[in-house]
């Protein structure tokens, strides 16, 4: 089974009690996926929701152009596959493992059971919905408005946001995904994002450590470009 700790740490289920908690853990079921795997494949159906135990997943979408967009990148603790379990529809994206991934799966039916049965998680479920559109709608704005510079930036707070730890006044992205990745977040070429995370680090406000990125004071730099 499951350890109900863990689903505590995870915001669809931190305003469960503890005997709710194991109530939700009977129901889990357990998959692994090696690094670069295909975890969801877009337009195919969707039965099932998935939570981030280990390790991160891409999610993206072809572009009329045939073109890979990438939407985001989630971590541990992090959910997906929801639209699909709650309208009974086709998915919406793709989802890659860029780790080795571990996922605990609730299936549809009892999803939808347990909304009915524990009210907290479809609030919670509203709110972190609510939260995805903005990051959403801001993503619209940053490709559509900014320049070159403003993209990487945005890109480099909406990971450290969504998956950097703090080590100080200092904020890490451990492993930092490949530039072309992050180019295709930010809407630029790979040798536009070299070129921009090599000045931020000349003006002083990154520094790479191996395959990590931290922000040296990540307060100022959300004051600067936040």
């Amino acid at each position: 089974m499951t350890d109900p700790l863990f689903l505590r740490s995870v915001l669809l289920f931190e305003d469960l009690e503890d005997r709710d908690l194991l109530a939700v853990a009977e129901r889990v079921t357990e998959k692994r996926y090696l690094k670069n795997n295909l975890i969801i494949f877009e337009e195919d159906e969707g039965h099932t929701l998935f939570v981030i135990r280990k390790g991160r997943v891409k999610i993206s979408r072809i572009n009329s152009s045939g073109e890979e967009v990438i939407l985001a990148i989630l971590g541990p603790t992090d959910f997906f596959g929801e639209v699909a379990v709650i309208d009974a529809g086709t998915r919406s994206a793709t989802v890659t493992s860029l780790d080795e991934v571990e996922l605990l799966c609730v299936r549809r039916k009892d999803f939808l059971s347990l909304m009915h049965q524990y009210p907290a998680v479809a609030v919670s479920l509203l709110k972190l919905m609510a939260s995805r559109l903005r990051k959403t709608d801001q993503q619209i704005v940053s490709l559509s408005t900014m320049d070159a510079r403003g993209r990487v930036i945005n890109t480099v707070r909406s990971l450290a946001r969504d998956l950097g730890r703090e080590e100080g006044d200092s904020r890490v992205i451990n492993a930092l995904p490949l530039q072309r990745d992050l180019a295709n977040m930010a809407g630029t070429s790979r040798e536009t994002m070299s070129r921009l995370l090599a000045r931020l680090e000349e003006e002083g406000w990154l520094e790479k450590r191996g395959a990590d990125l931290v922000i040296l004071d990540y307060r100022a730099f959300e004051r600067e470009f936040g």
